[in-house]
């Protein structure tokens, strides 16, 4: 059934290896969604081969457009590209799963990191996603970023991020990118190193965006006709993932106005789950698994943690899967070759904007903290060492410097 929803497509892997990779990654992709995304690139690009450079980041850039989380989409479509439907639930499933169930676990009354040794352990975490977005920038520049003209737009979507910020200065970064790589990346006779194609059929992207806006609209009427607490709570959620743009973090204001200020969640308990949140593997968005168990006015426990997880990053999935067979068949186009060269190198500008803000001015206080990222770097681009490895040590040692 799963493989009638796409047009002939050649996969080469299957769901069992994409749940293998994605998992393994689940429990060591520690630092946020812009760490994520060096992670995949190490683990599934350079490593692995899936996808090359070029296809990875168009659906980097494909993500950034699009509300939801963005390295979530990202592993969804690898996933996708790598063994159709099958291979898309199970990246996301490995990849999500570790940190909500480690989530619904402190939902339940562990508490792991107000001791000094758990702040230390934060501290470590935070030090070593310097490092490995600094990586992931360094290694993406060479090859989406390669000539005069596509760095100078790199430099100038780093600016587009930073002065403007959020969500609309990445989004005025990658369409800035795109048009200036309309008129000054054209290269004649050449093509992209590979034109991201998943095979997702044209009818299947309308039903999903479809479906999209259904819900969208009529979750909120149907919620408030029944009066209905698990309808109330999946609208609630689903609302929050389908209006995020710019990442995990972005969440949190629409989720405290869920469900903080109708009294479903305290004050108190929102803000230590947020502060949990910080230091797990894997999508910020499991966050929602923490807040299903405690919520007051949904079905709590592991049930609401399941409803939680599912309405929060259903929205963004559908979006991509809706967007996807429309944005191949630009990045197909010579033209739209060009709009995607400049919109890459954009995209390395906005990782390098994310480098300094908010990885490295939220995780570098000292300059024992600036000694041990710089370690973890050139473990990681110098001697190759895995990057689970490396943030072991990191941690480590950000311990025994605590200590």
């Amino acid at each position: 059934m799963f493989e009638s929803m796409h047009t002939a497509h050649d996969y080469r892997g299957t769901a069992t290896e994409v749940f293998r990779a994605f998992f393994k990654l689940g429990v060591t992709s520690f630092g946020g969604p812009v760490a994520h995304l060096g992670y995949f690139r190490d683990e599934l690009v350079v490593k692995r081969r899936w996808v090359d450079e070029s296809q990875y980041a168009q659906l980097v850039a494909l993500s950034q457009f699009l509300p939801g989380p963005a390295s979530s989409q990202v592993g969804f479509g690898l996933g996708l590209q790598r063994a159709g439907w099958r291979g898309a639930l199970a990246a996301f499933l490995a990849f999500t799963l570790p940190s909500a169930v480690l989530m619904a676990a402190i939902a339940f009354g562990a508490s792991m990191f107000t001791t000094p040794l758990g702040t230390s352990v934060i501290a470590g975490l935070k030090i070593v996603a310097v490092a490995i977005v600094a990586q992931a920038v360094m290694g993406m520049a060479k090859t989406l970023a390669p000539d005069k003209s596509r760095a100078l737009i790199a430099v100038l979507a780093a600016g587009s991020a930073m002065l403007i910020g959020g969500a609309a200065g990445q989004l005025l970064a990658i369409v800035a990118g795109a048009v200036a790589g309309y008129f000054f990346c054209r290269a004649p006779g050449s093509a992209l190193d590979g034109v991201l194609d998943i095979g997702v059929k044209r009818s299947v992207g309308i039903w999903c965006l479809g479906i999209f806006v259904l819900l969208l609209a009529g979750l909120p009427l149907i919620a408030a006709a029944t009066g209905e607490p698990v309808l109330q709570m999946i609208d609630a959620f689903y609302r929050s993932g389908a209006l995020v743009f710019g990442g995990g973090h972005v969440v949190l204001p629409l989720l405290h106005s869920e469900l903080v200020d109708p009294g479903l969640i305290t004050e108190d308990q929102f803000l230590t789950g947020y502060g949990a949140a910080q230091v797990m593997p894997g999508p910020l968005f499991t966050f929602a698994s923490y807040l299903g168990v405690l919520s007051h006015g949904g079905a709590g426990s592991i049930l609401g943690a399941a409803i939680a997880l599912a309405a929060v990053f259903l929205p963004g999935f559908l979006l991509l899967a809706g967007v996807l067979p429309f944005f191949s068949r630009l990045a197909a186009w010579p033209k739209g070759q060009a709009m995607m060269r400049g919109a890459n190198a954009a995209v390395v500008g906005i990782l390098a904007a994310a480098l300094y803000d908010p990885v490295f001015t939220t995780s570098i206080h000292s300059p024992q903290a600036f000694v041990l990222a710089l370690l973890g770097f050139v473990l990681l681009a110098v001697w190759k060492i895995a990057p689970w490895l490396v943030v072991v040590l990191t941690v480590i040692l950000a311990v025994a410097l605590g200590a």
